[in-house]
């Protein structure tokens, strides 16, 4: 960690007016819908259908055959025709499973609900297990595991904040949905075995943050708090350290704390009350490299080619194309990748070649790097390849925010030298 911390966060033009006052776009799923058959680096699964068998919205197709049990569930009614390897946001091939979709949609209940208030904590915990419930911010972990072991949680915070620009998913999920996010907060209490939900949203959007403090009910334990507009204000360290004033090493639960994105909240009530699993997805599809930009709402397993088109296409043959938002999101080189559980976003912004120059030794990224690293001393270190001091400089604490390479005057990469050195430490370790 640096000796001398800048202010560790940035504000960043968020440009959520291109999509925030835009009506949802809801699209039905075209020919064939692509499942991946990948929950964080797992590929391991079992599938629970035949070629050729007939599925339907809610089918539960696969689950996770080790590491940490992720079932998939159908987001299309049609017939299962086996499995083929497509890119895939994580910059990989992966196996997808296909269905042809017979474009009638008919939907049955993944499984039975349950009364979250009648059940007990360890229901409710097993449930969100089985419910394929994961994180919908943009990590696509399983929810679960967070709630197993609640001993010493004070608060739950849901993350509501959407620092990232562009990005409005979020916010149409919650205005939209704002009963069950607070349904969903609830259960997450009963689950974490604390007294307090703080539901945490940007001041610059005042209009929120009133829909949601008119649906909360005195006594029940939930707060709305209002938080700076900069980035990253998102991600679960400065949430802590803004919320609840304290550090922590590796884990929230370490500060008494567990992080939830708003729409995971959301998705839990409508598994409990309507035994409804994560089959669509609240997408933001914006910059300028898109004619019409807006937020829709899709099945899991629609291809970025089939929701690009729908928002009327690319506004130049050179766009880059990135999987997120534009800070943290992954550059794809094509739009055939599908959108997933943890897809929030489609970015496109027009191609700019940007020429780097040498480092001017200002320190502005070390000044804003969330994580207190110096990402200068990392990308050195890469140069020389010295991986005791790669791991020395921590390098596997950057949490690729983008900062260090929004804020370089030089223009250079930082954010990639440190994946490159976060790289060589993962194969070292292996």
């Amino acid at each position: 960690m640096s000796l001398f911390l800048g202010p560790m966060r940035h504000h960043i033009p968020g440009k959520k007016e291109l999509t925030d006052d835009k009506p949802v776009l809801i699209l039905k799923p075209g020919k064939e819908v692509y499942l991946p058959l990948i929950a964080g680096n797992n590929t391991n699964f079992n599938i629970l259908v035949k070629e050729g068998e007939n599925v339907k919205v809610g089918t539960k197709l696969a689950e996770t055959t080790s590491g940490f049990y992720i079932p998939i569930y159908s987001s299309a009614s049609g017939i299962y025709k086996g499995c083929q390897k497509r890119m895939h946001n994580s910059l990989k091939p992966q196996m997808h499973m296909v269905i042809e979709c017979d474009g009638l949609q008919e939907s049955i209940p993944s499984f039975e609900p349950l009364d979250y208030q009648k059940a007990t904590r360890e229901q409710c915990v097993d449930f969100v297990k089985n419910a394929g419930i994961v994180g919908l911010g943009g990590a696509g972990f399983p929810a679960y595991i967070k709630y197993s072991k609640p001993d010493g949680i004070e608060a739950v915070i849901i993350n509501a904040v959407e620092c990232e620009p562009y990005i409005t998913a979020d916010y149409k999920m919650v205005m939209d949905h704002t009963k069950d996010l607070i349904t969903g907060a609830l259960i997450m209490k009963k689950m974490a075995m604390c007294n307090t939900v703080y539901i945490c949203i940007k001041e610059s959007h005042p209009d929120l943050i009133q829909v949601v403090k008119n649906a909360v009910v005195s006594g029940d334990g939930i707060e709305v708090k209002a938080v700076p507009d900069v980035y990253p204000m998102g991600w679960e360290r400065v949430l802590v350290r803004e919320v609840l004033h304290k550090e922590y090493d590796r884990l929230p639960a370490q500060a008494g704390a567990i992080v939830s994105n708003a729409t995971t909240a959301i998705a839990m009530a409508n598994a409990f009350e309507k035994g409804q699993a994560i089959v669509s997805k609240m997408v933001t599809v914006s910059g300028e490299g898109i004619k019409k930009p807006q937020n829709v709402y899709v099945p899991v397993g629609m291809p970025a080619k089939e929701i690009v088109e729908a928002c009327h296409g690319y506004t130049s043959e050179s766009v880059r194309l990135i999987a997120g938002g534009p800070m943290m999101g992954k550059t794809v080189v094509n739009d055939m990748w599908v959108v997933d559980r943890a897809t929030n976003a489609i970015t496109i912004l027009p191609h700019v070649q940007d020429d780097a120059i040498a480092c001017l030794r200002c320190g502005k990224c070390s000044d804003n790097c969330p994580a207190g690293l110096q990402p200068v001393r990392i990308a050195q270190a890469v140069k020389a390849n010295n991986t005791n001091e790669m791991e020395k400089r921590g390098a596997l604490s950057c949490i690729e925010c983008g900062l260090c390479s929004y804020n370089c005057p030089s223009h250079i990469d930082v954010t990639e030298n440190v994946r490159k050195a976060k790289r060589v430490l993962m194969m070292k370790k292996k």
